[in-house]
Formats: structure tokens, C-alpha cells, sequence
């Protein structure tokens, strides 16, 4: 999106402590090359479009949980990150303009302290700077969670919106439930996903659409637009903030009660079997009278009679009333939508979006089409708990690994040499990164996340600086198939399609 370019900051090598190794290297091997700067851009005019449309005959994107990009990438050679990343640094409190922010420490692990940090004793126990948490916890192992809210995230990256703002990419420490992980990375550069980011295309200047959380990122990765709530509102249901006592509710409606942003179930199955009162009240699109105004990218497939598929993991057992601990309801954007709800809303079972002709499928079968011929047009896979990355549940490297087995059965099947796997992130997790985010809308976007895009139409080893989002994804979908904008983002021109990423002049097979 060509709404202002980011200042890269000069590299300052006086930074001490656990980054220094770190960014030494970042220093030595990784200023941004001439050679990337100049790399043709091929994604205007007519002859680009009848390459897109000719040779790219499968979208395949792979939506992963809870990372920015220098919590990831920061320390990948010729990157954006962290060794430019000390001019913007500075955490503040929420009354001063002045960086006095102590860690809270230990960070809380499923309710508890995680001893495996130092203890702060009421002392700053861990660097007021990013530090590798590798020290403590490896990546196989979980770390604790960290607050991802729509709200939360508004205040942290500081820019107005919520109150007048001192800078940017500050208060990331201050409004959050687990400070002390807020600034800690795993480096990932030669984890499974990192070497495929090295061997193709990996983008340092994406960004989550929404502010907050999972199930909102979902809603703009379908729809590129927030649900409406239209129902009586629940006691505790709207957010609400007090700027003179900076008291923030930061709960599932937005302040004026019109949109659900935060994690809400739908109406129908499958969602968790508790009595949550959300339950009981509809949501998005399940109200058939709201399609005309809430359309998603499955309704534009399948107008132009394009094939896709929504590959969820632990999907079946979820429909059928077993779903793993670690599935996550509001991760599955579709079932809000009564078209593709796999139940009618007396919970009775929907054959027309139940069984094997559905929209809404198990990750399995994702397999199983590539293996057999089956694989539609546009494919989004979307992980179960163990495998995607998530902090709090799942470990990195279990995740990283089961993405480059998803990318490897693609690489080995007929389909590789017509297809192009965007691997992304829903929203940052609540962890800090030091690139302030342009301002579209009142919606976002979002903090900088990775996006690896892995196809034999990218460069190898190319690093793409230009501004995109997450419905940069839909823009691409949209573009290749001639599909109308869902919505006021998607239509938006400064909002890019990823077209600067592909060299079919000189692709790889």
C-alpha cells in the first residue's frame, strides 16, 4: 500500500547486551542490497495480468498465529528489523513521554509464574531491549501468552486513535497483561520457515489488517470487513475507555456497539460446548438478510464458478462434537456465515455445506486432493491448535515444521509449477515490533507480521520492501480471477495485491 514509506533507521552498534551478537551480524551481512532495491516491478499492465492469469492457477494461503515480524525475522540477513529497529525503540509509561517502564517479571504461564525467566523481585530482571528467549525457553517448547486485543493494540502502537499521542510503537510494555515477553524474539532465520523465506520471497513490510486479535483478522481475511452486531447488547459485551483514567474494557463490541471485534462464538456449530451467552445471540452473516452487505471471498468464487476450499485442522472431530481441546473455534471465519455454516441455526446438520462436496473441509483433505488431482483453485489452510505457532499453546518449531511439510507436499505434486503459497500471520500476538503501521482506516492495519511467498514465480533469496496487508491476499485473488472488492478496503487503490513479488520473465521451475 503506497499510503507513506517507512523510515529505516541507521543501525546503532552502541546497543549492549542480548542483542549485540545479534545485530553485529544483522550489521555485517544485512544492509538492504542494490541489487533488491532494483528489482524490476512487473505487476502493471495488460502483459503482466495475461501472465498472472496463464501461468498462476492455485492461490494456497497458510494463516499461522501470533507473530510480528521482528519477533520472527528481525535478525535475517538484508531484513528490515532489528538492528534498525533502536531509534524507535523506547517503551513509556501511560502518563509520561519519558521511557521509565520497569519489567513485570516472571511472565504468568497458564495462570502461574514462568520460573524458567529471572525473577524480577521488583528489580528489572530482563533487558529493556528485545532479547533472544531462547536464553530461557527453547523453541519446542510454549511460552506464556500475551494480551492481542483491538483496543489494547490501538493503545500500544500509540497513534491517536484512543488518545493524543506521544509516539509510536511505544506503550507495547505498558498496555500489556505479560510485559516481560513483549520484547523477546526467537530468531527463526533457519527454522523450516525461515529457509524457505531464504530460498524465495519473504516481505519486510506487511501488516495485519484489523487491530487485535485472531477472530477479527479472520473476518478481513474473508470478508475485509468487521461483523456487524445488530442484536440487543449483552451486559459486558461493549468496549469502553476512560481517557482521564486511562481504564480501558476492552471486551467483544467496539465502543459504540455496532461491530464485534473481539473473540466471539458463532450462533451455530461448531463452537466450544459451554453455555457462553454469545452463544445464544447471531452474529455476521448467519441472519440471511445481512449477505447483501457482508459478501466474503467465498461468495465471489462462487459467483464466478471458481473452485475453493477452506481446510481447517481438527475439522471433522469438531463437527462432530469431538473436537480437539486445541481446536479453535473462532478461528473458522466461514462458519459465521450461514451459507457455509456446516449447521442450520436449529443445529441440525446442513447438507449443503456438510460432506465431501463442501466448502469447509478437514486439513486432511487438503492432502488428499493435492495427492489425487482435487486441488481447487484458491486453497486457505488454517492449522489446528499444536501447529500453528500460537504462544501460550503450541511450540514455534512444531508449527514452522508441520508449515514446510504443507509447502513440501505442494513442491512434489503436479500443482507446483502453477501455484503460488502466501504463508502469513493473523495479527502479531501482542509482541512489539519497532515499523509503525500506516493508518487506512479507523479498522487499521495492524502491527507488521511475516509473509513468506513460495512459488516458481518468485526470486530467490529476494527480500520485498513494498507495503502490503493482509487483504493484499484478496486483492491477488481478486485480480487473478476477476472478482469484485468485497469491501471499501479491498476497492482501496493504496491497498497493493502482491503483483511486485512475481518475475514470470524469469521464474524458477
Amino acid at each position: 500500500m503506497n499510503i507513506k514509506q517507512n523510515k529505516i533507521n541507521t543501525p546503532r552498534p552502541w546497543i549492549k547486551g542480548a542483542v549485540t551478537t545479534a545485530v553485529t551480524s544483522a550489521l555485517v551481512a544485512g544492509a538492504l542490497s542494490a541489487a533488491q532495491a532494483e528489482k524490476p516491478h512487473e505487476g502493471n499492465g495488460h502483459a503482466f495480468d495475461a501472465q498472472l492469469k496463464t501461468k498462476v492457477n492455485h492461490v494456497i494461503v497458510i494463516y499461522q498465529e501470533n507473530w510480528s515480524f521482528d519477533a520472527l525475522y528481525g535478525h535475517m540477513p538484508g531484513v528490515n528489523g532489528l538492528a534498525y529497529a533502536f531509534d524507535t525503540l523506547p517503551q513509556r509509561d501511560r502518563l509520561t513521554s519519558y521511557a521509565s517502564y520497569i519489567y513485570q517479571t516472571p511472565q504468568p504461564l497458564n495462570g502461574g509464574a514462568d520460573l524458567r525467566f529471572p525473577p524480577g523481585n521488583g528489580q528489572p530482571a530482563l533487558p529493556m531491549i528485545p532479547y533472544d528467549a531462547t536464553k530461557y525457553v527453547a523453541d519446542t517448547n510454549t511460552t506464556g501468552d500475551i494480551v492481542h486485543k483491538f483496543y489494547h493494540e490501538q493503545l500500544q502502537i500509540d497513534n491517536g486513535l484512543l488518545e493524543p499521542s506521544l509516539g509510536s510503537m511505544d506503550k507495547f510494555v505498558t498496555w500489556s497483561d505479560n510485559p516481560g515477553l513483549v520484547l523477546s524474539y526467537f530468531d527463526a532465520t533457519e527454522l523450516p520457515e525461515g529457509k524457505l523465506a531464504q530460498q524465495y520471497t519473504i516481505c519486510d513490510n506487511f501488516f495485519h489488517s484489523a487491530y487485535g486479535g485472531s477472530f477479527l483478522n479472520h473476518q478481513f481475511l474473508v470478508a475485509a470487513a468487521a461483523p456487524l452486531w445488530e442484536q440487543p447488547i449483552p451486559a459486558g459485551f461493549q468496549s469502553s475507555y476512560d481517557p482521564g483514567t486511562l481504564t480501558l474494557n476492552d471486551s467483544h463490541l467496539t465502543i459504540d456497539g455496532k461491530y464485534v471485534v473481539n473473540t466471539t462464538f458463532s450462533l451455530v456449530a461448531p463452537h466450544p460446548a459451554v453455555p457462553f451467552e454469545q452463544l445464544m445471540l447471531p452474529i455476521n452473516n448467519v441472519d440471511p438478510s445481512q449477505s447483501d452487505y457482508t459478501p466474503t471471498i467465498g461468495n465471489r468464487l462462487d459467483d464466478a464458478g471458481i473452485t475453493w476450499k477452506w481446510y481447517s485442522g481438527g475439522w471433522n472431530d469438531a463437527i462432530h462434537g469431538n473436537a480437539d481441546p486445541l481446536f479453535q473455534y473462532h478461528h473458522q471465519a466461514l462458519a459465521y456465515f450461514e451459507k457455509y455454516a456446516p449447521f442450520n441455526l436449529d443445529g441440525s446438520l446442513n447438507p449443503a455445506t456438510t460432506g465431501p462436496t463442501a466448502h469447509l473441509q478437514d486439513e486432511q483433505v487438503f492432502l488428499n486432493d493435492v495427492t489425487h488431482g482435487k486441488l481447487p483453485a484458491v486453497s486457505f489452510i488454517k492449522p489446528l491448535g499444536p501447529d500453528n505457532e500460537h504462544p501460550g499453546y503450541a511450540a514455534l518449531a512444531q508449527g514452522q515444521q508441520h508449515v514446510a511439510d504443507l509447502v513440501s507436499a505442494i513442491q512434489h505434486s503436479k500443482y507446483w509449477k502453477d501455484s503460488v503459497i502466501i504463508i502469513t500471520y493473523d495479527e502479531n500476538g501482542g509482541r512489539w515490533d519497532h515499523v509503525t503501521p500506516p493508518m487506512v482506516d479507523s479498522w487499521g492495519v495492524g502491527t507488521r507480521v511475516p509473509t513468506i511467498i513460495v512459488s516458481p514465480f518468485t526470486q530467490g533469496g529476494y527480500i520485498d520492501h513494498q507495503e502490503n496487508e493482509t487483504d493484499s491476499i484478496l486483492k491477488l485473488i481478486e485480480r487473478r480471477f476477476n472478482l469484485a472488492p468485497l469491501s471499501a478496503r479491498d476497492a482501496n487503490p493504496a491497498v497493493n495485491d502482491l503483483s511486485e513479488v512475481f518475475q514470470f520473465s524469469s521464474g524458477r521451475d
